[in-house]
């Protein structure tokens, strides 16, 4: 089968379009003939040895994919061959065919399409899980979405709208503005004069909760509009800068900086974790979340998405075909 293969760390365009073996069912798994892949900023970072997993190389990255499955192993029940499912899985997304272990795999509802199960995973996950379990995000609370037309962005504005909350979100640019105002946002806004704009929306009060996938600069300028007992969440550092907090403000504010690592959540808290995809699969059927799929690739152009994704020129997600 064909497949992408990061052979070693290093530059993105080095990673490899070819032929590997295909994998060997397990007693705990299934195997996914693969229709759709989801493509993640994290991705562009593993190859190049950024990320906090660094696997042994050779291998194949991509952690989101759905299909149907084309075998079972021994002691799987929940699942049969011909089942279309969804699945997450630390590596091995990037290729036609795919090995899951069975905790990892969700049945797709039968109106959703390939595409839209993969952009509820990684995306949609990591800012549900941070906005219900460490934002803790309440009605009429005040929620600021920064790099608002990604796709964590956009999925936080959509659940913040869900949630109740204010929804202020922030883009570089009048088109990704226009995206984030189409997905939602109350109020959208640009990064210059950041500070004094929200200052001024919260009548002075404060933002009560930050989703920050930016870093950088932007963190400090952020850092110093929370209200008080506000949350601002760490979802990542697309700017490519990881920023030091001037933790005299917390102090002062009486703020919380809290880390969000959906992969964690995944692994440490499984029962949890399905219980949200549960519920997100929910809000999709009836019409309250819908991802924007920005466009469509063949599984050998991996490495030129991998570095349109790095280089923030993606709008919602981008989806690798086999």
């Amino acid at each position: 089968m064909k497949a992408i293969v990061c052979n070693s760390f290093g530059p993105i365009q080095d990673i490899e379009y070819k032929e590997i073996n295909e994998p060997i069912i397990e007693e705990n798994s299934v195997i996914i003939d693969v229709k759709s892949i989801g493509v993640n900023f994290p991705d562009g970072l593993l190859v190049q040895g950024k990320y906090q997993l660094k696997p042994e190389t050779p291998f194949t990255p991509g952690m989101e994919v759905a299909g149907n499955i084309i075998k079972i192993g021994s002691n799987i029940s929940k699942f049969k061959v011909g089942d279309k499912v969804v699945a997450l899985s630390q590596l091995g997304g990037y290729a036609e065919q795919a090995l899951v272990k069975e905790s990892s795999v969700f049945k797709i509802p039968e109106k959703m399409s390939f595409d839209d199960s993969c952009a509820l995973l990684c995306a949609y996950g990591t800012s549900h899980y941070a906005l219900k379990q460490r934002g803790n995000l309440k009605k009429d609370e005040t929620l600021v979405v920064l790099g608002a037309s990604g796709s964590t962005g956009i999925a936080a504005i959509q659940i913040g709208k869900i949630i109740g909350a204010k929804v202020i979100a922030v883009a570089s640019s009048e088109e990704k503005q226009k995206i984030a105002k189409e997905y939602g946002a109350d109020i959208i806004l640009g990064y210059d004069n950041l500070k004094e704009e929200l200052k001024t929306l919260t009548d002075g009060k404060g933002v009560d909760v930050i989703f920050d996938p930016v870093g950088g600069e932007i963190f400090d300028t952020v850092a110093r509009t929370m209200a008080r007992k506000g949350r601002l969440l760490v979802i990542g550092f697309a700017s490519g800068t990881i920023p030091k907090l001037a933790v005299n403000l917390a102090l002062v504010k009486e703020f919380s900086v809290v880390g969000v690592f959906w992969g964690a959540f995944a692994r440490g808290e499984p029962q949890e974790y399905a219980g949200n995809m549960i519920e997100l699969f929910d809000w999709h059927q009836k019409g309250l979340v819908k991802p924007l799929i920005e466009d469509h690739y063949n599984l050998s152009d991996a490495a030129m998405v991998l570095e349109k994704i790095l280089g923030r020129g993606v709008k919602g997600k981008v989806i690798l075909n086999p």
